[in-house]
């Protein structure tokens, strides 16, 4: 799973700031360690220079004078270990015989530095060269000193660890700052999606919230989308009316004209087929007609434009529409409704499912029975329960009898297209209601739709 932008970017600058600590570390480490090499070199060299300047020629020899001044110079830079060595004319007058000469000697006063493994240490010498008259000769005159660097390591080590506890201070405190950043650099992305967010389900408008610049093509290509989106929609919504109107009308006709026909047909095999054709234009129809509800109630469902719909009044609407319809199966509807039952929601949606429940339940219904209405306010709740004598659930289960497509084994004989309970079902979600369909005590189905009541 991809992170989101504002994690990836506190991820990114905790990242950089843990580098920039590092960074900063090394370099107080290695600076620290190399002023201090500076230093003590200065220091060694110049201490190096003043013993080779104090030497003199006497009679019989050189005379060298290690001023005290030197030395304490270079103790005061800590407690590290002195070495010396003075040599003339190759040969050691003083010091450790030991102490290793450079691999190329000093041309002159100017300080040769190097380091070099002494005793079980390291030594920093510094080597110097002057030319002094012994007997009458010019002779060559060296003079190494070496120290150690304990101190200095120490301090070097020192510094590193206040570096160190700088560089976690930076970062230590680039972690809120990191959040401040990425919530400051996202806020604009947040403020586009909450002001996209805001507009309802029809509002198809060019977004013209204001973006940062690196947000433009986002925001083209977002209306770009939104004007494909708005002319596909109002394909599909003419597509709905004029398929209704180009497909039903048509069957009326043929059914029309088929009746006729059987009416003034004398034959009884033409009669026959007169009546097949008239029964597969009706079951036609129905198909048809379920098959565009589902598409209206699905489009009208996504739109989700709420108006406050009365339906008590719908129900009783509904139920006198099909009294014709029950009445060739001399069907009694018994109605027991409120004065009315405010529920947000869309009235298409809201006759859609009225009408599938109530021409279930007359479809399956034996003659002369009674199909009970009833539509009450119940705990804040509108509810609409339907009662039939007809053939029940048998064995199905209700939930799989919702889905498309599907029926129950016990209607095969009976025309029907497996949508209507899943119209009801789509729009009784959609409206933020529910559907439920059980076993009638005695025999039959028991159909109950509920919708919430509208907010005064």
């Amino acid at each position: 799973m991809a992170l989101s932008l504002r994690r990836r970017l506190v991820w990114q600058l905790m990242a950089l700031s843990a580098g920039l600590a590092i960074v900063l570390y090394l370099a107080v480490r290695i600076g620290a360690g190399e002023a201090s090499e500076a230093t003590m070199d200065a220091i060694l060299g110049a201490a190096a220079q003043g013993i080779a300047e104090e030497m003199r020629s006497v009679e019989g020899g050189v005379e060298i004078d290690l001023p005290p001044g030197t030395f304490s110079m270079l103790a005061a830079m800590g407690e590290e270990r002195i070495f010396y060595r003075v040599d003339v004319g190759g040969e050691t007058l003083t010091g450790y015989e030991d102490l290793p000469l450079p691999d190329q000697p000093p041309t002159a006063l100017t300080p040769l530095f190097y380091t070099v493994p002494f005793r079980d240490v390291q030594l920093r010498v510094a080597a110097v060269m002057r030319s002094i008259r012994v007997d009458g000769r010019a002779e060559k005159a060296m003079v190494l000193l070496g120290q150690t660097r304990e101190g200095q390591e120490a301090v070097a080590a020192d510094l590193g660890n206040r570096a160190a506890a700088l560089g976690l201070a930076v970062f230590l405190a680039a972690i809120p700052l990191s959040l401040f950043v990425a919530r400051g650099l996202i806020l604009p992305v947040d403020r586009l999606a909450e002001a996209v967010g805001r507009r309802g389900p029809r509002d198809l408008r060019p977004v013209r919230h204001p973006a940062p610049v690196e947000l433009k093509p986002f925001v083209t290509a977002l209306n770009k989308f939104i004007g494909r989106l708005r002319v596909t929609l109002s394909q599909t919504e003419t597509f709905i009316a004029e398929a209704a109107h180009h497909i039903r009308t048509p069957l009326t006709v043929m059914r029309n004209e088929a009746e006729l026909a059987l009416r003034q047909s004398n034959e009884e095999a033409t009669r026959a087929r007169l009546r097949g054709l008239i029964r597969s234009a009706d079951d036609a129809a129905r198909s048809v007609g379920q098959l565009l509800d589902h598409a209206t109630v699905l489009y009208r469902a996504e739109q989700e434009e709420w108006a406050q719909v009365d339906l008590a009044l719908m129900t009783k609407a509904v139920a006198g529409r099909l009294e014709a319809a029950a009445g060739l199966k001399d069907i009694t509807f018994v109605l027991d409704i409120d004065p009315t039952m405010p529920v947000d929601g869309d009235a298409v949606l809201l006759e859609a499912a009225l009408r599938n429940i109530l021409d279930n339940a007359v479809k399956y219904s034996p003659v002369e029975t009674l199909v009970e209405i009833s539509a009450r306010v119940d705990a804040g709740m509108a509810r609409v329960v339907v009662k039939d004598r007809g053939r029940g659930l048998a064995d199905a289960v209700p939930d799989r009898l919702k889905q498309r497509f599907l029926r129950g084994g016990n209607v095969s004989d009976v025309a029907g297209s497996g949508l209507g309970l899943t119209i009801v079902e789509e729009a009784a979600v959609a409206m933020g209601g529910n559907f439920s369909l059980t076993q009638r005590e005695g025999g039959g189905a028991c159909a109950t739709l509920l919708l919430p009541l509208a907010r005064s």
